[in-house]
């Protein structure tokens, strides 16, 4: 039987290069591969009758917005609503981390700090300089531990539904209040059950999809299980070993200010701990998942801080 999410993704594929983005591999280091959705005019095209992959051509010739994921899917699933908006003005990335989509490593390395590692040096492969980062709920904390490694190559970063790190006080209060065991238990889910409770504290609006597409989402999108348990247990720290980078960014706290899991008043703390260097922009009937929720207010929030940064983007 044809699995309906797989059968979406050649459809979702040729959106995103109609926007004007395509897959690229780099091998970060022997053993470590990522996949990431380029600006086309950065890469050739490949060449069919030789088989011949594409190769790199061109640094980008505009601002770079790289738009880091969540946990539950890949980048370009989680952010299809934002290509689209961004590709006129910004040379947008796509990655998938470790264990998403096609990124593989042989390192037994799971914290966000490797992620970002791999991540800083896939972009620079690529012709990066500079770039600003968006960063979705572990995405974000990605996006901060990137920040916080590359000062001078990381321009600012927008954070939507994600903290610092996640340190075992706030997960363990936030599963209890959800009424979840594990952060696997939430996060990877095994049954059809289990991926309804996720989508129901996910998102503000409750969604409604028959059960087939439940399972076939959870046969596609939730692959290699053990190695993503093990980004989970590399990601919770003790609130003794916390401690808060003095980050030379401008941050944006992007939120759904009706998100479940990260709820606002975490996001208010974060910005006073963060500084005068931080902001925070609620998005009002939104949850976890506000920019595929309210897309088009995301996306106008998401520019307008994009051109605080580079006020000449606006204009073209």
């Amino acid at each position: 039987m044809v699995n309906l999410v797989a059968a979406q993704k050649p459809l979702l594929h040729g959106l995103m290069k109609l926007a004007g983005v395509r897959p690229y591999k780099v091998e970060i280091e022997p053993g470590t591969v990522m996949t990431f959705w380029v600006p086309s005019e950065t890469i050739s095209k490949p060449k069919k009758k030789n088989g011949l992959n594409p190769k790199l051509v061109a640094k980008p010739s505009k601002p770079v917005v790289v738009l880091v994921h969540g946990f539950s899917s890949e980048g370009i699933i989680t952010w299809q609503f934002q290509v689209g908006a961004l590709t006129k003005n910004y040379a947008v990335y796509v990655p998938d981390l470790l264990f998403f989509g096609g990124s593989i490593t042989d390192k037994p390395d799971r914290s966000p700090a490797f992620q970002a590692q791999c991540l800083a040096v896939g972009l620079k492969k690529l012709g990066v300089e500079k770039c600003i980062v968006v960063g979705f709920s572990y995405g974000g904390m990605v996006a901060f531990k990137m920040a916080e490694l590359y000062p001078g190559f990381v321009e600012a970063i927008v954070i939507t539904g994600s903290i610092l790190a996640m340190m075992d006080s706030i997960i363990e209060t936030t599963l209890q209040e959800l009424g979840f065991s594990s952060s696997s238990e939430l996060l990877l889910p095994t049954s059809v059950k289990g991926l309804k409770a996720l989508l129901s504290v996910a998102a503000h609006k409750k969604l409604w999809f028959p059960d087939r597409l439940h399972k076939d989402f959870l046969e596609v999108m939730f692959t290699n299980r053990k190695e993503r348990a093990e980004l989970l247990e590399g990601l919770v720290i003790s609130n003794k070993d916390i401690t808060i980078p003095k980050f030379q960014q401008r941050i944006h706290l992007l939120w759904g200010e009706n998100d479940q899991i990260f709820k606002l008043k975490l996001a208010q703390n974060m910005k006073e701990q963060l500084g005068y260097k931080a902001t925070f922009e609620g998005i009002t009937k939104a949850g976890h998942l506000v920019h595929l929720e309210r897309p088009c207010v995301y996306n106008r929030c998401l520019k307008q801080f994009l051109s605080s940064i580079h006020p000449e983007s606006k204009n073209k």
